[in-house]
């Protein structure tokens, strides 16, 4: 499988601003984790143009990652905007 636990873990404590040891459900993190699936469901599928399904998820994915950054967003900007910097994602 593309995203092992070793994988998680370096992405939670990399680039999920972590809180503290186990920290894996803040907006953060799950913005982090959203992100990199994102990403590879994005490479996939610039090989296969075809796979509908896979591309539904993608899209449910984003969809999951904007409500947590318009969750963000509205509680505390300065997170948003640190989150948004660090992922490079656009707005």
């Amino acid at each position: 499988m593309y995203l092992t636990t070793e994988k998680k873990r370096e992405i939670f404590e990399t680039k999920g601003f972590k809180k503290e040891g186990g920290d894996t459900g803040s907006a953060e993190s799950q913005i982090a984790l959203f992100t990199y699936r994102i990403n590879y469901l994005n490479e996939h599928l610039k090989t296969h143009k075809k796979d509908n399904d896979t591309r539904l998820g993608l899209l449910k994915m984003v969809g999951k990652r904007r409500r947590l950054l318009d969750y963000l967003n509205k509680n505390d900007i300065t997170r948003y905007r640190a989150i948004i910097a660090e992922l490079n994602i656009r707005k």
